[in-house]
């Protein structure tokens, strides 16, 4: 808000000339609503610069802002509080320079602009994507467009762990079990079937191991012991070491869960730039250990193991290379780093988006990539968020118990569905209409539920609860953009052309709509800055109440007085594209009629 600048300026010069002493800042504040005031200057602070009553010294700059600012009209002085009254016409034009912006407070990516890569999902492939992997997509997703939209260049990337004992627990069941069934076959997505084989691994697992009990063997023992988790074992080390058939049915089968997971992405609304393999990258990191041994970095124990000491640091010691030589995640996480930097060379930063259980691993990561001297290491953020429960408790993907993010949407179109047919709000509408509808309300009320919570915050998901059209929900939200564009359907004139300053008497609702317009290219940066899609969740629903309010309050197409009702019109056609705009950085559609 460029006005700001100016008052700022004006205080402290009328501050040097009134008082001969320079004042290095100016605190802000908004007014308080029972109070006249769009901007409020705090003067106690002011105080250790100059002693005085405050008061006195609120008045005294609040007659020098008026004569040198013409956007201040008016001030009043509440105890130490300086309370400045903006001019309608500044209002005024500020809309008129934003109205016909179709991207209003997006930055455009300029060449030398920061250069990000965000990586989320990064699936296992013996199983579907769950409600967990859904807050991770919405975040990364979310944040890749927030970063794009404040003017940086953004590469979407996963990490598909592809490769492990996980794998092959799966592989080995569909052996045992499968009676070479397919997708095609059965009728299910890659990834669901799959996901069953592990579950039935487990099951037969926990026989064995009942199995051994009974045969005398400790509980520790039987786990170790049991027949089929052996075979895994086995399965794994010919994979390890290109045992064809073993490396042919990795392939059919993961092919069948990247098949399930593509579709998923799309139902959610997502996408990649760039896909890593953990099968392509497990044993990037040795040579950089190498590197980082000649450098001092790490150190070489007697049994061969090479570890990081970060004591200094106040972590421990990490191991980076085991003593026959095999990387850790640590070793493949670093080569991984490395290697994108190698493939994309404008990046100069990461963000990581991967559960707060991982809190430690990235710490650490990170600070080996720093002593490795990588000058973009400075630039890595974890986006660490909270697990979401769900009221009937937590989730375990071995034992089938996971929410299963196709029938999880699945389940908030339907929620939609019984809930709009309740409010009898779609009449006239064709059943595929319908349908789509319910489509856009219920994942937008999911998508809305858990990106307005602080990603570091747990949450608890209550479907339900989130399709409701009041409150702080993405329906309501949807909501007011239909009726928005109920608005501009009816308006039968052109609302398109600018209006002259002098024309219109601002309404206190107009105004304060205003300002919050004024708020959304700074809300982008900061949401950008805090790596944080809650900003834009919670500015848009600021948005909407003070749309609803301004409806409620002011009469739009019933306005007797033309340039006011072309105005008010114009002012309605903008919060609704900002809306939009806010939740295109949330992935969230917005529908014309509801």
């Amino acid at each position: 808000m460029s006005v700001m600048i100016t008052i700022e300026k004006a205080i402290k010069k009328g501050f040097l000339e009134t008082y001969s002493v320079e004042l290095p800042t100016v605190e802000f504040q908004a007014t308080r609503k029972e109070f006249e005031g769009d901007v409020t200057v705090v003067v106690f602070p002011m105080l250790r610069y100059k002693k005085g009553n405050p008061a006195q010294i609120a008045e005294e700059l609040g007659n020098y802002v008026v004569q040198e600012v013409p956007e201040v009209s008016k001030f009043n002085v509440v105890k130490g509080f300086l309370n400045l009254v903006i001019t309608d016409d500044y209002y005024v034009n500020f809309f008129n320079s934003i109205y016909n912006q179709e991207q209003f407070g997006f930055v455009e990516a300029a060449e030398g602009n920061d250069s990000f890569m965000v990586e989320y999902s990064s699936p296992n492939t013996n199983k579907p994507l769950h409600l967990g992997h859904i807050r991770n997509n919405l975040l990364g997703y979310s944040v890749s467009e927030i970063l794009k939209a404040s003017g940086k260049k953004v590469y979407k990337t996963q990490i598909i762990n592809d490769r492990g004992i996980h794998i092959c627990k799966s592989m080995l069941a569909w052996k045992r079990h499968g009676n070479n069934e397919t997708p095609v076959s059965t009728g299910l997505k890659g990834d669901k079937l799959v996901g069953n084989y592990y579950v039935k691994f487990d099951a037969e697992y926990k026989k064995e191991i009942a199995q051994l009990i009974a045969e005398g063997k400790s509980e520790d023992e039987a786990k170790a012991q049991a027949p089929i988790l052996l075979e895994a074992q086995e399965m794994l080390r010919k994979w390890e070491s290109g045992d064809e058939e073993t490396v042919a049915l990795w392939k059919t089968m993961n092919g069948w869960v990247y098949d399930g997971f593509d579709i998923t992405y799309k139902n959610l609304g997502v996408d990649f730039d760039k896909l890593y393999y953990e099968s392509d990258t497990y044993l990037l990191g040795k040579k950089f250990v190498q590197d980082g041994l000649e450098k001092g970095v790490f150190y070489r124990k007697d049994d061969g193991s090479v570890w990081c000491d970060l004591t200094d640091e106040g972590l421990d010691e990490k191991i980076v290379l085991r003593a026959d030589g095999t990387a850790v995640y640590m070793t493949q996480d670093i080569g991984t780093a490395i290697e994108r930097v190698t493939d994309f060379p404008d990046i100069s930063g990461m963000v990581y988006t991967v559960g707060n259980e991982q809190d430690y691993h990235f710490q650490v990561l990170f600070l080996i990539l720093k002593k490795l001297g990588f000058a973009w290491a400075k630039n890595l953020f974890h986006l660490s968020y909270g697990m979401v429960d769900l009221p009937s408790g937590k989730m375990k993907s071995r034992e089938g118990t996971v929410v299963d993010a196709d029938d999880l949407m699945i389940e908030m179109a339907n929620t939609a569905r019984s809930i709009s047919e309740e409010l009898g709000k779609l009449d006239g509408y064709s059943e595929d209409e319908k349908t789509a509808l319910y489509e856009t309300i219920g994942l937008g009320a999911l998508k809305y539920f858990i990106l307005k919570v602080d990603p570091r915050k747990r949450i608890l998901f209550d479907p339900e609860n989130s399709v409701d059209f009041q409150g702080n929900t993405g329906p309501f939200i949807q909501y007011t953009y239909a009726r928005i564009q109920s608005i501009l359907r009816k308006a039968d004139f052109n609302y398109q052309h600018k209006l002259s300053t002098n024309s219109v008497e601002l309404h206190e609702r107009e105004k304060e709509l205003i300002k919050q317009l004024q708020l959304f290219p700074e809300t982008i940066q900061q949401a950008a800055s805090n790596y944080s899609p809650a900003v834009i969740a919670n500015y848009t629903y600021d948005l909407v109440k003070e749309f609803n309010s301004f409806y409620q309050n002011v009469s739009i197409l019933g306005e007797e007085n033309e340039e006011l009702k072309k105005f008010r019109v114009q002012l309605s056609n903008k919060v609704g594209e900002v809306i939009k705009s806010a939740f295109s950085l949330l992935g969230i559609n917005v529908p014309d009629r509801m």
